[in-house]
């Protein structure tokens, strides 16, 4: 093994070598060309970095395209660069950490904490989107900015504009009932379990937008471990105060 390691080690150090030299006759060349010779020499060097950079920028803005199905929007195509593919997984991880995604069963469970997680998922979510650039590459085709408001307005608002502010207003005029005496208990569950299985299918598509793999094993291994809700995810990958 180490035999080899040497091998390899002179192996690098003659090819560095090599193209050393190689390098070196090539600028001493171009330093004694004139005229004509030399602005070829500099048109070359300059189209050549010029070729590097539109290949890095095409990189960065390439647009791939996904066909996902949601709730009440059918079947869209989304386009998608690496920038969205990056916010699409901190949206996807916020979201499929959340308890609220769990199906609450009939007599088990605690309508607080899946209300309250739930708009803790919405703040979260707007808070990812506000400061996250928007796409601006034009297209005709929905990005991940367009699922994720869709999720927001369509799926998580209209449920919480209705029973958050119901379950509250039982809770203050009762303060100390337990849940189970809530008349509109049995009916929030059920508007609960409905509105979760929409928006498990926009966490699923996040979850595509993101190029992640085996979502549903991601989602179902979260459910399995019952893993409770965790602070939002900062741009850097860490996670940020509550």
């Amino acid at each position: 093994m180490r035999q080899k390691w040497l091998y390899t080690r002179w192996f690098a150090l003659i090819v560095g070598l090599v193209l050393g030299a190689v390098v070196g006759l090539a600028v001493y060349g171009g330093s004694r060309l004139t005229g004509a010779s030399l602005y070829a020499l500099c048109g070359t060097v300059a189209g050549g970095v010029a070729a590097v950079v539109f290949y890095g920028y095409s990189r960065t803005i390439r647009l791939t395209e996904l066909t996902v199905s949601i709730p009440q929007l059918t079947d869209l195509t989304f386009a998608v660069t690496p920038g969205n593919e990056r916010v699409a997984w901190r949206l996807f991880v916020e979201s499929v950490t959340r308890a609220s995604i769990q199906p609450v069963d009939e007599g088990t469970g605690i309508l607080r904490e899946a209300l309250d997680s739930l708009y803790g998922l919405f703040t979260s979510v707007r808070a990812i989107l506000v400061e996250t650039a928007p796409t601006r590459r034009p297209t005709s085709t929905q990005t991940v900015e367009h699922l994720a408001i869709a999720m927001l307005n369509l799926q998580l608002r209209p449920f919480l504009s209705t029973w958050h502010a119901r379950l509250t207003a039982w809770e203050k005029e009762h303060p100390d009932s337990p849940e189970s005496a809530w008349p509109d208990n049995a009916a929030c569950r059920a508007a609960l379990e409905q509105m979760r299985l929409g928006l498990v299918r926009y966490v699923r598509g996040l979850g595509q937008l993101a190029g992640a793999a085996e979502i549903d094993s991601l989602m179902s291994s979260t459910r399995s471990s019952g893993m409770p809700d965790v602070p939002p995810v900062a741009a850097d990958g860490g996670v940020q105060s509550p």
